[in-house]
């Protein structure tokens, strides 16, 4: 039902006009009482089998909700109705900003992607920590916020910037995520470098403790699949000389050769990050170069192409304990996550593995 109808009327409109009308309506049925209790017992059905344990946190299974799709954690009950586990907000900057002029979301149908040059678009880090502040949950999935570097902000600057995100986000957080490989705004990758990596981490890990003394926060890093595979090393092994508790991977590509898209070549060269089916198996191998380099040392988050249950189970194989979607949400609709869910049970019960955990990594381990 949901293709016909994205196929009817969806399709027919801007894409980031279709999202903020998909968002407001899933907003607006989680604040009904009896409507939110039974969406969420039809589209988020718990699995015991499927329960995780991450980053220090309890959660009812690993399948998350990317970050982008809730920039500013006003719909942080829909997406736990429509059946996410963890809903990660953002990214957020230090100051306010409107992000690029549009158009600056468009669909490539024939590939299941998405290119997306928003430009952190958001309200600003002191805004949603008092969005976070007000929240009265409905629905309690683990809430992840992804902070990034504010556009006017040199790159000289950028520390403070992330520092100022992580004082005022930290206490709201179930865990931090430092964004250093969104191609949107301009020398943000440049960060990934570790010699630019290193003090920006240690600096959010100490305003982080700084800011909560109660608890740790966790910290995880968000890495581009653009990355060569020297560099994925070098990222992997800060994040262990550091002490940080994961690594996602990845982010948006804006590579276009090689990927076998069929769209027509006017989107196809739009600037931008690319999402969504075409990213599946880049990031994939650097899931699986990760888990080589780190083991269970920290958790590693598998995010890019994964359209459903199989493609989920594989990055579970490949070394994540989490796996997050967002682009295939779009082609999908509200059943995807149930489908993620039963699917991923389904495998779990036919494979050898005793349980999800067992299942982490192990077809690398295999091949080590």
């Amino acid at each position: 039902m949901y293709k016909t109808f994205f196929r009817l009327f969806f399709k027919r409109l801007d894409p980031e006009q279709a999202h903020h009308m998909a968002f407001r309506w899933i907003r607006l049925a989680a604040r009904v009482p009896v409507l939110r209790t039974f969406l969420a017992a039809a589209l988020a059905p718990r699995y015991k089998e499927l329960r995780t344990e991450a980053l220090g946190l309890r959660m009812h299974g690993p399948f998350g909700l990317a970050a982008g799709f809730d920039k500013n954690a006003v719909g942080i009950d829909g997406m736990a109705m429509l059946g996410f586990d963890h809903v990660e907000i953002g990214t957020v900057t230090g100051e306010p900003q409107p992000g690029n002029p549009k158009q600056r979301l468009f669909r490539l149908v024939e590939d299941r992607a998405l290119i997306n040059r928003m430009g952190f678009n958001n309200d600003g880090s002191l805004r949603v920590a008092a969005r976070l502040a007000s929240r009265t949950p409905v629905f309690k999935p683990v809430v992840g916020v992804n902070i990034g570097k504010t556009k006017v902000v040199p790159e000289e600057e950028a520390v403070a910037d992330y520092v100022k995100s992580a004082e005022r986000l930290a206490p709201y957080a179930d865990y931090l995520v430092v964004n250093v490989s969104s191609p949107n705004t301009p020398g943000l990758r440049n960060l990934q470098a570790t010699e630019a990596l290193r003090p920006l981490l240690s600096a959010v890990r100490e305003a982080a403790d700084r800011t909560v003394s109660a608890r740790r926060v966790p910290l995880l890093v968000k890495i581009a699949p653009d990355l060569a595979d020297e560099d994925v090393d070098a990222v992997a092994d800060l994040a262990v000389e550091l002490g940080l508790d994961g690594i996602i991977a990845t982010n948006t590509t804006i590579a276009r050769e090689g990927l076998g898209l069929k769209s027509d070549a006017s989107l196809v060269k739009e600037t931008g990050g690319l999402s969504g089916a075409p990213l599946k198996e880049r990031s994939t191998e650097v899931l699986r170069r990760l888990y080589a380099r780190v083991g269970d040392r920290i958790t590693l988050v598998g995010v890019g192409g994964i359209e459903n249950a199989e493609d989920a189970w594989q990055r579970i194989l490949a070394g994540a304990t989490l796996v997050q979607g967002y682009s295939a949400f779009i082609y999908e609709g509200p059943f995807w996550g149930r489908a993620i869910h039963k699917g991923l049970a389904a495998r779990l019960a036919t494979s050898p593995y005793a349980t999800l955990a067992d299942a982490v990594g192990a077809d690398v381990r295999k091949t080590a």
